[in-house]
């Protein structure tokens, strides 16, 4: 049964990436080919052109049907990119006193025609040749309140836990991909969008990420590493209860920036509240700064969090591009942070540290507890993780996607593992790599991909222009306050994945934003995790098991210590953006 489940899990990933890969493929095609060439002799008609929408992005899957004196000659449709190319043939000295007529159609978009005289054709030979680009305006119809509505409501059912995230993303893409095959067969006006489209909305450099890292992280936590490390920040420490969590918090926000940190938090809490216990700490006054530090922490680099990753593979940013920007940035953050623990915990930390009366004791049955337990698999794991950081860093040089360097460290230390016989393939499979959180965001993104195809990202996007009046200032304060706001209380995953079209088309508008505006977003979908105890997995993750362990905190009880952290934290992100934006 395990291994039925297994290969089950392997055989979906597998099949979701060929599925992407020939979407890929086929989108970037030519247009298809003529409808009529009926005429064996004759002059040969080329009509080519890209069809935008009004922000000047491309449109694919658009109907172009050309007409010759109000008589259909072609049907084409547009590839991925806008293209289309007609070719077909006319009875030969008919093109001067023609008249041509190109109509683009689109669900969610007005039709247009460009009407034209064959005097306007370049002649060579028997072949006339005419460009012509078409704008389309977008039309807010069926197809946009439907999926409109259909992501509202999966966007409440996520926040408010109503429904498991990755059951109400699937339910949401499932319900329009049914309407636009079902009503919107019978009436366009309903057709959200295409299965092809829904495919090629899957980002599997984001997927195949995600995947990579919760491999190594599955074969290194076999190693004790982790709680190892909590044991030498106690030894370290000597005792002394705030330079402890300093170090704790260090290591954890380091940690997260090269590793998941839901799955640093959930091997550190333990021996976290194994130490507060021995110290008389409420282990509540350790674990929120380490979660905090987590989050902090995982937004120095393209891999930390989740929202950086998805930034980062759609803006085309690389390793270093994050941590040129934002590295800095954040080890300012830590330092408020270290400022912040002290004042609210402060006297809490003095308590417990007069209370502490043998710590070379306690010392020694740490050392004892959490031992390397696996040195040689650790060594490998090492090596072959400093392998891949390499390739992370190096990633830009090589035109290499940062998911093919995640998964080349992964596919390796997972052979060794197996190889040696050190690690349980099945067991690693089924339990390390988080399928639920994948498929997750293979649905949220088809559900993105539908509301973008429809046109709501458009309008957001075109009020947040009209709000900031195209000022750099304006918009990228909105764009923090609001990403920070925001995932304060919802998933910062599916707000990050809305927005990035969005902050796509304001980098390209707005004069002077350069990359600004993306790390605006990242700063905000991270940092404003530290809100609430929901605002990112890692909270909700700790605090968890902080509750299981007897010490549990109410929502109004993080969000009071928390949550103006978090707006300290915002406040000086945008005071760095606006003293050195860094591009």
């Amino acid at each position: 049964m395990r291994t039925q489940k297994s290969l089950m899990a392997v055989t979906v990933m597998v099949v979701l990436a060929f599925a992407a890969t020939f979407a890929f493929a086929g989108g970037h095609g030519a247009a298809h080919k003529p409808k009529h060439d009926e005429l064996k002799e004759g002059d040969t008609v080329n009509i080519a052109g890209i069809i935008y929408d009004t922000h000047k992005e491309p449109i694919g899957e658009c109907h172009v049907t050309i007409y010759e004196n109000g008589k259909e000659v072609d049907y084409v449709h547009t590839a991925h990119n806008g293209k289309y190319v007609s070719r077909f043939k006319v009875e030969r000295g008919s093109i001067p006193d023609a008249t041509f007529v190109v109509e683009a159609k689109k669900t969610s978009f007005k039709t247009e025609k460009v009407t034209f005289k064959g005097s306007d054709f370049a002649q060579k030979g028997d072949h006339f040749y005419i460009t012509e680009d078409i704008t389309l305006p977008r039309v807010q119809g069926a197809a946009f309140w439907i999926s409109t509505l259909v992501f509202i409501i999966a966007y409440v059912l996520i926040a408010f836990e109503l429904l498991h995230r990755t059951i109400a993303a699937l339910l949401g893409a499932a319900i329009m991909m049914c309407i636009s095959y079902t009503i919107g067969t019978i009436n366009p006006e309903w057709r959200i969008f295409s299965f092809e489209r829904a495919i090629a909305s899957i980002d599997m450099n984001v997927i195949f990420l995600l995947m990579g890292m919760m491999i190594i992280v599955g074969v290194l936590k076999n190693t004790g590493v982790f709680q190892w490390c909590a044991y030498i920040s106690y030894k370290m420490a000597k005792g002394r209860v705030f330079l402890l969590t300093v170090i704790l918090m260090i290591f954890t926000a380091v940690s997260s920036a090269f590793l998941d940190n839901v799955t640093t938090m959930l091997l550190l809490t333990g021996v976290a509240i194994e130490i507060c216990i021995s110290v008389n700490l409420n282990p509540l006054y350790l674990l929120i700064p380490l979660v905090l530090a987590s989050n902090v922490g995982g937004t120095a680099t393209l891999i930390g969090d989740p929202p950086n990753i998805m930034i980062g593979s759609y803006a085309g940013l690389t390793f270093m591009d994050f941590v040129v920007a934002l590295a800095l940035i954040c080890v300012v953050a830590m330092v408020a942070m270290f400022i912040y623990t002290r004042l609210v915990w402060g006297k809490d930390y003095r308590k417990a540290q007069a209370s502490v009366t043998n710590v070379d004791k306690f010392t020694a049955e740490l050392k004892e507890k959490y031992k390397i337990y696996d040195p040689t698999l650790l060594t490998y794991g090492l090596i072959i993780l400093g392998f891949a950081i390499f390739l992370f860093l190096s990633h830009g040089y090589w035109h290499m996607e940062v998911s093919v360097a995640a998964l080349t460290g992964a596919s390796i230390l997972f052979t060794v593992g197996v190889v040696t016989k050190k690690v349980d393939m099945l067991h690693l499979i089924e339990k390390d790599i988080e399928w639920p959180t994948l498929m997750f965001f293979i649905f949220l993104f088809v559900l993105v991909g539908a509301v973008e195809e429809a046109g709501l990202l458009a309008v957001i996007a075109d009020w947040i222009l009209d709000v900031s009046g195209g000022s750099y200032l304006l918009s990228m304060t909105l764009i923090l306050w609001v990403a920070a706001i925001m995932s304060a209380f919802v998933d910062n995953i599916p707000f990050t994945a809305t927005m990035l079209p969005i902050v796509a088309y304001l980098s390209k508008v707005i004069p002077g934003s350069e990359n600004t505006l993306w790390w605006a977003l990242a700063l905000g979908a991270c940092f404003g995790g530290n809100g609430t105890i929901i605002g990112a997995s890692a909270n909700v993750v700790t605090m968890g098991i902080a509750e299981s362990k007897g010490y549990k905190i109410s929502f109004g009880g993080f969000m009071k210590t928390a949550f103006p952290y978090m707006i300290i934290s915002i406040l000086i992100c945008q005071v760095w953006l606006m003293v050195f934006k860094p591009s």
